[in-house]
């Protein structure tokens, strides 16, 4: 996970104060890869097995209210969801789009995304933001739930 420093907004008369996250160094640029039909169901099929296997292990190592993890994959192999569901939290929904060659995410806390592969970082990347898939994961999750998470998808793991 990058590490990352905190500048403050501004600051309140009750002590409070109000940041925004700024990379403490520049994230990578990252780009769409053109993938082959084969090699997007490689890189996809991979990264929701290993979301899939390290929430389903989340779930049996902590007591979460609500939670549950599900996964369906299409009589045809060729797409599948995750459903993540955390008690009152919300649920997030992570989808295959083979058509597109992509991931798409519904979260409870920043809505849907479309995620691209680059196959150099391998990498799903949001080409608004350029955050992977892991960060936004790693950081709603561990807001939700109150346990530091570390979701599989980056290209050392």
């Amino acid at each position: 996970m990058t590490s990352r420093s905190f500048a403050p907004l501004f600051t309140s008369s009750s002590l409070r104060t109000y940041t925004t996250m700024k990379p403490s160094s520049p994230e990578p640029t990252y780009t769409t890869s053109d993938l082959s039909e084969d090699d997007y169901h490689t890189a996809s099929d991979a990264s929701m097995e290993r979301m899939v296997e390290y929430f389903e292990d989340l779930g049996d190592e902590y007591e979460i209210p609500g939670y549950d993890v599900e996964y369906q994959v299409s009589s045809c192999k060729k797409s599948g969801v995750m459903t993540l569901k955390l008690g009152d939290k919300g649920t997030y929904v992570v989808n295959k789009q083979p058509p597109n060659k992509q991931l798409w995410l519904s979260s409870p806390t920043s809505g849907p995304k479309r995620y691209d592969f680059d196959a150099q970082h391998k990498i799903w990347f949001y080409g608004r933001d350029h955050h992977s898939l892991k960060y936004l994961l790693d950081t709603e999750i561990t807001e939700a739930i109150g346990i530091e998470i570390d979701v599989p998808l980056d290209a050392a793991k």
